[in-house]
Formats: structure tokens, C-alpha cells, sequence
């Protein structure tokens, strides 16, 4: 980063990154080497805010808010519709075990030699396993089981439903609260990105490499991944979804002309309109001609077959 911020002349590079990718030692080696961060932080810190009456619950809203404190900017916002899905999954939950709990006792009717211990055992290991059991128990009385939800401590579990906060010590004047919270949110579209590269589009996982030459054109074809974005936003105008317009692409093909001498070059055929359209909405030219190299293309269908046998 220091290597590209000096050719390029970047007067600020940010970092940006998910919970727990920037922690508080990145965060001071970073600040060290003179860059700055973008990350959310996680519950218990927001926690730790609130109890220090640093941030108050009323300033989640659906609109970004900022506070400050020591050079350090909190971005704060509930988001509504991350909430009710929250919501949705807790009661989704609790449907579940409570028909559990109803299957237990009708078996525990049927069966006058079982155990009811039995039973609220296996209702107790599914409530942990849906890590719900602060605020949802179980319990017997005269061989039936019984569900109690603590009201308290559900409210509290749902207190930062949709809530985040996202930490930076980017200078307003740098950046705005919007365009901090906004970077953020773009993280989405890197981890879609690298969906993408990985199992949809390009397709380059498993790959293994070991040598330098090797990580650096497996690294460059990752990076092809973020150009999908372009694709979408340069094919908006045709109506051609992504999918298709690669689709369309993979008509492309090449010729080769032996050449008196024995050379040999590969010529690329005047492509189709459709294809064409695609090329220039992306202000691409094909060239004339490319150079004939044997190059060892693995498919995925060839791919099996060279495995090595265990």
C-alpha cells in the first residue's frame, strides 16, 4: 500500500473491513504507517459504549448518526428491516422448540413409562443449540412440559436488534458520516465480488498455488471479479443481465493462419452484433490478430481426469 500510494500519488489510503478483520492492534499499525480504517465494532463494545453513556439507544434510528470522543468517530444506525428479520427469527425459534414441546408431551401421554426428564432434556439441548435459552426455559410439572420466556431479558436480548456502529478515525473533513456509513455497506459488494470469482462466474476455486508467479496471476484473476460490477453497470442500457451478456461472449473465438515458414498467428473473426454491442458499451476493441502460443487451458471438465489417483 505504501508502494502504490507513493506512485500514485494518494494523499489518504482507508482501509475498510468487517468485524473482527481491523481489531484494535491492526488499528494502531495502521494509524502508525499513516493510513486510517473503516470497521464495525462488535455487540459487547457497543455494550461497553452504552454503559459508559458514550452513545444512547435513542440516537439508533434509521437515519446515521455520528458522536465522538478522542479522535474516534462512532457512525451509529438501526437498521429496519435487518430488525424485524431479527424479530422474525427469534419468534421463528421459539415456534420451533414449542412444537417440540408439544410432540413430547403427546408422546409422554402415549407412553405412561417415559421419562419426562428425558424429554426436558431434549428440549433444554434444543434451546441451546438455537442459543436462545437467556430468556426462553423449560420445565415439568405433573409429567407435562411447560415453556416460560423471561420477559426481561428477551427485551434486552432484542434491544440492538438491526443495530451497528461503525468506528473510524477518518477526519470529517475527509469524509462525512454518510460517506463513512456508505464505504461500510460496500463490503457487500466485495464479498459478492468474490462470490463471483470464486464459485459463480469465474469459477477459480479450489486453486492452490505455491510459487510467486503463480500468486500473483491467481491474485489477478480474483481481482478480474470486481470488473463483473462494471459489466452490470455498462450493460444497464442493452437489457442484458450479466449472466447473459458472458454468455454471449464466450461465442468469441479465434483462427489460426499458418503462415508460409512455418508461423502462425491466431486471426479473431469480426464478431456478431450482439457481441459487438456488448464490446462497445464497455469501449473495448478486439484486435486484428494474437500471437499463436500453446497454451494449457484446464477446464473444469478436464480437470477430473488429471487428478492425481490417491
Amino acid at each position: 500500500m505504501k508502494k502504490a500510494s507513493e506512485r500514485f500519488g494518494w494523499e489518504r489510503v482507508t482501509f475498510v473491513g468487517d468485524r473482527g478483520m481491523i481489531q484494535s492492534g491492526p488499528i494502531e499499525d495502521l494509524a502508525q504507517a499513516g493510513f486510517h480504517s473503516i470497521t464495525a465494532i462488535t455487540k459487547p463494545q457497543i455494550h461497553t459504549l452504552i454503559e459508559a453513556r458514550l452513545i444512547q439507544m435513542e440516537l439508533f434510528a434509521a437515519e446515521v448518526c455520528e458522536v465522538q470522543q478522542d479522535g474516534v468517530r462512532y457512525v451509529l444506525r438501526r437498521h429496519p428491516i435487518r430488525a424485524a428479520q431479527r424479530a422474525a427469527s427469534r419468534a421463528d425459534k421459539q415456534t420451533s422448540v414449542e412444537q417440540l414441546r408439544q410432540d413430547l408431551n403427546g408422546y409422554l401421554d402415549k407412553h405412561p413409562r417415559a421419562q419426562p426428564a428425558t424429554a426436558e432434556r431434549a428440549v433444554r439441548a434444543q434451546i441451546a443449540q438455537l442459543k436462545i435459552h437467556a430468556w426462553l426455559q423449560v420445565e415439568t410439572e405433573a409429567r407435562a412440559l411447560k415453556l416460560s420466556v423471561n420477559q426481561a431479558a428477551l427485551e434486552e436480548a432484542a434491544r440492538l436488534d438491526g443495530c451497528y456502529v461503525i468506528q473510524t478515525d477518518l477526519p470529517e473533513s475527509a469524509a462525512s458520516k454518510q460517506a463513512v456509513h456508505d464505504r461500510y455497506q460496500d463490503l457487500a459488494q466485495v464479498e459478492q465480488a468474490f462470490r463471483n470469482c470464486k464459485t459463480m462466474h469465474l469459477e477459480t476455486r479450489p486453486i492452490h498455488v505455491r510459487t510467486e508467479e503463480h500468486t500473483r496471476g491467481h491474485v489477478l484473476v480474483v481481482m478480474l471479479a470486481y470488473l463483473i460490477r462494471e459489466l452490470g453497470r455498462a450493460w444497464t442500457s442493452l437489457d442484458v443481465t450479466v449472466e447473459e451478456g458472458l454468455r454471449q461472449l464466450q461465442t468469441l473465438c479465434s483462427t489460426e493462419v499458418q503462415v508460409d515458414g512455418g508461423g502462425s498467428c491466431l486471426r479473431i473473426p469480426t464478431p456478431h452484433a450482439d457481441t459487438g454491442a456488448l464490446l462497445q458499451a464497455l469501449d473495448l476493441r478486439l484486435p486484428e490478430a494474437l500471437p499463436h502460443t500453446e497454451t494449457n487451458v484446464v477446464t473444469r471438465k478436464k480437470l477430473p481426469t488429471r487428478r492425481k489417483p490417491r
